[in-house]
């Protein structure tokens, strides 16, 4: 049965930073396009970073690009994402996702986690 899991949440200040990491069970993350997500309480669900199988692809919505670095570690099969500079506004629940063949597709996805909560406090 696959597993992902997102951790390293948790409540922080505005201007500090935070790494969220995904691990699974069941899949080598190296084999799927990677894709991070938050939901706000009230908002659409907004795709923030992509990463591809290869690692040649790399997506970051206009909202984090310049602060957030999306990474993965094949040894340890875990993709990060490095937030800096937190917002309030980048206060959400991130998702972790999966999938074998779609890159940073905003609709579907094959797996997804259960969710990290993100709160960034002014």
């Amino acid at each position: 049965q696959v597993q992902v899991m997102e951790s390293g949440g948790g409540l922080v200040q505005e201007g500090e930073s935070l790494r969220l990491s995904c691990t699974a069970s069941g899949l080598t993350l190296g084999d799927y396009h990677m894709a991070w997500f938050r939901q706000a309480p009230g908002k659409e669900r907004e795709k923030i970073s992509c990463f591809s199988w290869s690692g040649a692809r790399i997506y970051y919505a206009d909202s984090v690009k310049a602060r957030f670095t999306i990474s993965r570690d094949n040894a340890k099969n875990t993709l990060y994402l490095q937030m800096n500079s937190l917002k309030p506004e980048d206060t959400a629940t991130y998702y972790c996702a999966a999938d074998r063949s779609r890159f940073c597709s905003a609709l579907e996805q094959d797996y997804w986690g259960q969710g990290t909560q993100v709160t960034v406090s002014s």
